[in-house]
Formats: C-alpha cells, structure tokens, sequence
C-alpha cells in the first residue's frame, strides 16, 4: 500500500458542479460510490509492479481538483488543435467518417452521426447524451470492463468523468465506415472521456479514437485520467485504434480493457507519440472459445518523455489466438517502459498466444524497459514472448548518405524500415499513412 498521502479537493462538493446532463440516477450512483473509493486510496508508489518505474514526484494531483469540474468555454474546435492531431480526419487520402464526437476540455464540441446508422438501431455519440436517451440499455456494460478500484487514478476517473463516446451496434448490424472520436484539452486543460463499444453478435465496426492538445514540456500543462472498454460480441470484429498525440506538458493516465467473446475478432492498434508522463494499462480478455485478437503498438518518444505501457493478454476460454507486437524508437533523453503479460487460465486449453517488443534507439542517452512475461496454469498451449533492444546500424545510415540522403533523411528511412512491420498489420490506410507522416517529422539525425 502507498504512503504517500491521499490528494485533497477531490470530494462531494467537487462532484456536484460537474454537469449531470440528464445522467441516469444509477450512473450518478456509480459515481459517488468510486469516489468513496477514490477517497480510502493513496497514489501509487514505486512498490507496486506497475508503477515501479514511473515517477509521480512531481505529479501534484490538488493542482487539478478545481480544473477538473471547471466550465469548459462554448464554442467550435479551435483548428490549431485539429492541426496538432495525428491528421487522421484531414489531408490526402483522409478517411470519410460515418460519424464524429469531439470534446474540449471535456465538453462536447462536436456531435455528429450519419442518418443511416440510427436508423438500423447503432447508437454512437457522447456519453452523456447516449446515457440520458438510452441509460436502461447500457446498464449492464457501462464500466463493466474496466476496474475503478484498480488504483487511485481508476477511481478518479470512475467518479470524474466527462464527454467521451459511446459505440453500440446491434447484432449483425456492419458500419463500413469508421467513427472518429477526438479528445482536445487547452493549456492547463483537462479530459476526463470515457469511451465505451459494445458489439452485438456477428456485427462490425471501425472506431479511430484521437487527443490533441494540452501545453509544452516542463510544465503543468494539461492532465488526461482517462478510460476505454470494449465488449466485443460473439463472432462480432472490430478494428479500434487509439492516437495519443498529447502535447508534451501533458499527464497521460488511462486504463483500457477489452473483452471478446466466443468467435469475436479484434483489432487494436495503440500509437503512443505525446505526453509528458504517460502511464496505460491495456488488457484483452478473451473470454469465448475461438476469440481473437491482434494487438499493435507503435511509440516515439523524444526530449525527457516517458512512456509506461502494461499489456496483458488474458486467455480464460479454451481455443483463442492472441498476438501483439509492439515497436518503439526512442531519441534524446527520452524512456519507454514495456510490461507485457499473458495469462492463460486452468480452463483455456488449445491457447496460442504471442508477444514481442522491439526497441530502436536513436540516442546513447535514451532508456528502454522491455519486461515480457507469461503466467500459464494450462497444460497444453502456445505462448511464445521476446523483445530486442538495440541502436541504429551505423552501416545502414553510412549507406543511406552515400546515395545522397542528409542525416536526417538516412534516419528517417531506418526508422521508417523499422516501423514497417508493424505497419503493415494496420490495415485502415489513413491510420497508416498519417502516423508514418507524424513519426517522420519528428526524426532527427541518429546521436
């Protein structure tokens, strides 16, 4: 348990200048009992396994109390920050979206569904206009998948939060084109989302889910607490991918959960680029015989960033594929922190899991953590796990400059080479082209 003592200003009264909006009696109650929990905890400290490596030395959580429930200002998306983010929506080959959420600061700013989906029963929009139309019907999953007890930033968002989106697709219902959720925060800002898909059986869908915003390194200049779950019906599929792209002052904590049923196949492509401190804890549980699931991350990090990512892959039915790789490149005096687990319960015979994490560094003085690890009480499965660590091939660049390319260009094209692995499992080409674009303009020469 944590000695540091428990932060202050987050109470009642705090609580009940957020806006209800027509929130449902039972989802208000929810709140109330996390901050009961938020209450008794403490924050995190170096002696619990997924913490050990992150510094909360200079998080002060007091600081955000009063922003967290401030009014956010009326008015459109700012399109400075549409420029900050990952470029999904805008540009060449930009993909057209059957509907959009976007919120600043934690208000909506942006609601917007195509007619054709309300009409074959999908819900999608912000969670508090989803849940004040259609509370009976989300009873059951919302924060269903994730654990606000898990720790105090779990609770703080369970009793915290605002905007997000909501995604239900009825059974055997398929939305060809992808939904867009955007998440902004001003300097000094705050987002709360929560974002919630429910997949009925054999239905599809797409969601691409982004952030923007927030101020420059070095300063207190924005704070995300927030959470993504996922139910992913029997013999449903869906692609989901989640753009981090915070500006580099920004405190970046989420827990994400996904859960897939019998026969369910899932896509989940995670880029971590922004942020000051970022702390994830990303888990798939599969749950039905014959699920899968594919899980890709691609990081960047750069300047004194650091970057925490918890996977776990948790196998609890018999007969399920689960395989993720994740590739990062680091320059400067940044750190990623990987900690990747699969777990294959008593009952979850025939398991074929898999995981891998490669490290490129780009700096003598970058740091990467790679921790893989496997917990199997089966007796007849397949789990394999590894992860490299290592530098840029001094060859590789010698011989990219003998043709004619700067430095830079040389780095961008090994960095670009060793990306594309993992790039080719992204299979939304807009998602693909826009985060090559975003990672090559952040590549300088090889240190």
């Amino acid at each position: 348990m944590s000695t540091v003592a428990p932060a202050s200003g987050f109470d009642s009264d705090l609580l009940d200048r957020l806006p209800r909006a027509g929130l449902p009696d039972w989802a208000h109650d929810r709140r109330r009992a996390a901050l009961e929990r938020l209450s008794a905890l403490a924050l995190p400290d170096r002696r619990e396994e997924n913490w050990m490596r992150t510094d909360l030395r200079t998080f002060h959580p007091e600081h955000w109390a009063e922003a967290i429930a401030r009014p956010a200002a009326a008015g459109a998306l700012p399109t400075a920050l549409l420029e900050e983010a990952v470029r999904v929506a805008a540009g060449p080959g930009a993909a057209a979206f059957a509907g959009r959420v976007a919120s600043l600061d934690g208000a909506v700013v942006r609601d917007e569904c195509a007619d054709d989906l309300a009409a074959r029963g999908v819900l999608f929009g912000p969670c508090e206009r989803i849940l004040a139309a259609h509370g009976d019907a989300l009873r059951e999953t919302w924060f269903s998948a994730i654990d606000s007890r898990a720790d105090w930033f779990a609770a703080l968002h369970a009793a915290f939060h605002r905007a997000g989106a909501v995604l239900v697709v009825p059974a055997g219902v398929r939305v060809s084109a992808p939904l867009h959720v955007l998440s902004a925060i001003t300097p000094g800002g705050v987002d709360t989302g929560h974002v919630l898909v429910v997949l009925g059986e054999g239905a599809e869908a797409t969601v691409i889910t982004e952030t923007a915003g927030g101020g420059e390194a070095a300063t207190d200049a924005g704070l995300h607490c927030g959470g993504t779950e996922i139910v992913v019906g029997r013999r449903a599929s869906l692609r989901i991918v989640n753009l981090q792209n915070w500006n580099r002052g920004v405190w970046h904590f989420a827990r994400q959960r996904a859960v897939v049923e019998e026969g369910g196949r899932l896509q989940w492509t995670l880029a971590a680029l922004g942020s000051r401190l970022s702390q994830v804890q990303q888990d798939v549980a599969l749950v039905g015989r014959g699920a899968e699931a594919q899980v890709n991350g691609v990081m960047f990090t750069e300047a004194r960033q650091q970057l925490v990512y918890n996977t776990l892959q948790h196998h609890v039915a018999p007969g399920c594929r689960s395989d993720l790789l994740y590739k990062g490149a680091l320059q400067d005096r940044s750190r990623l922190v990987w900690r990747g687990m699969i777990k294959v319960d008593p009952a979850a015979q025939k398991t074929d899991g898999y995981q891998r994490n490669d490290n490129l560094m780009l700096s003598k003085e970058a740091r990467a953590d790679s921790i893989p690890g496997l917990e199997i009480e089966a007796d007849d499965v397949r789990c394999t796990h590894g992860a490299t660590s290592g530098r840029v091939d001094d060859e590789q660049i010698f011989y990219a400059r003998s043709r004619g390319l700067s430095a830079d260009e040389a780095a961008r094209l090994v960095v670009a080479g060793f990306f594309q692995q993992v790039f080719d499992r992204i299979t939304i080409p807009p998602v693909r082209e826009a985060l090559s674009a975003a990672i090559g303009g952040r590549i300088r020469r090889v240190s």
